[in-house]
């Protein structure tokens, strides 16, 4: 079985405005379930594919925190 998450991802969310992104990033994170985390990675992907190199040091330096603040 060929199965590509990330064009199952994009056709999911191809018409999707902002709240309904917003909406499905907080429900997959709300819900918890080791099943939306692929999900999570391809979106992730995209917002990493999509910003400059200043953006991608923020996100890492939240990641950062993140961890440090998790542990």
């Amino acid at each position: 079985m060929d199965l590509n998450i990330r064009k199952a991802i994009y056709a999911n969310i191809s018409n999707n405005d902002q709240e309904q992104l917003e909406a499905t990033i907080v429900d997959a994170i709300n819900n918890g379930e080791e099943k939306m985390l692929p999900g999570l990675g391809v979106l992730f992907e995209l917002i990493w594919n999509h910003s400059n190199e200043e953006e991608k040091k923020e996100m890492i330096s939240s990641l950062e925190s993140g961890i440090q603040n998790d542990l």
